[in-house]
C-alpha cells in the first residue's frame, strides 16, 4: 500500500512559541504602520515563510527576496561586485547592502537580511554557523555577526530565523 498523500493545504506545525513571536511581531509593524520585507540568503525563504504562516499577515508583510547566488543579490538587491570581491558574501557589508537594497526595492518599512553558512561544514575561509544581519529602516542600517556553531544544516538555519524575527521585534519595539 502507498502511503496516503498529504493535502495540498498541509504545512508544518508551527511551535505555540514560534507563532507567538510571529503574532507579536506582526502586531508590532501593525501598531508602528509598517510593513515587513526580508531578503534572505541561507535560509531560502524561512524568515519570510514563518510571518505567512500567521493569518493576517499579508497586512504587514509585503515580501521575501531569496537571493541565495551572489548574482540574485547583485540583480535582485543591488550588491555591489566590489562587496562582494572585498568581503565575501558572509559579511556585515553584503548583509547591509542585502537590507538597503531590500528595502529601496519595497513597499516595507522595515527589512531584516540574513547571509551566511548553513553548513554542514565550513566554507574556505568562514566557519559553520556564521551568519551575518542587516536590519534596514528609515533610521538607517544595522549590522551584526553570530556565531552559532556547527548546529547542522537545520539547526543554524533555525536559529538564523530565531534570531532575525528577534531583531525585528527589537527594532519595532
Amino acid at each position: 500500500m502507498s502511503e496516503p498523500k498529504p493535502n495540498a493545504d498541509d504545512k508544518p506545525e508551527l511551535t505555540h512559541k514560534e507563532l507567538a513571536k510571529a503574532e507579536t511581531l506582526l502586531d508590532a509593524a501593525r501598531r508602528r504602520g509598517v510593513m515587513i520585507a526580508t531578503a534572505e540568503s541561507c535560509t531560502g525563504g524561512l524568515i519570510v515563510s514563518k510571518l505567512t504562516d500567521v493569518e493576517g499577515a499579508s497586512e504587514m508583510v509585503d515580501r521575501g527576496f531569496v537571493t541565495y547566488s551572489n548574482e540574485a543579490k547583485q540583480e535582485m538587491l543591488g550588491v555591489r561586485q566590489a562587496t562582494l570581491d572585498a568581503h565575501g558574501a558572509v559579511s556585515e557589508e553584503v548583509a547591509a547592502e542585502m537590507a538597503t537594497g531590500a528595502l529601496e526595492r519595497s513597499r516595507a518599512g522595515i527589512v531584516v537580511a540574513v547571509t551566511g553558512i548553513a553548513g554542514p561544514g565550513p566554507s574556505e575561509h568562514k566557519p559553520e554557523g556564521r551568519v551575518c544581519f542587516g536590519i534596514a529602516d528609515t533610521g538607517g542600517v544595522r549590522t551584526e555577526t553570530v556565531e552559532f556553531g556547527a548546529l547542522g544544516r537545520d539547526g543554524v538555519r533555525a536559529a538564523t530565523v530565531d534570531h532575525a524575527l528577534d531583531l525585528l521585534l527589537e527594532a519595532l519595539a
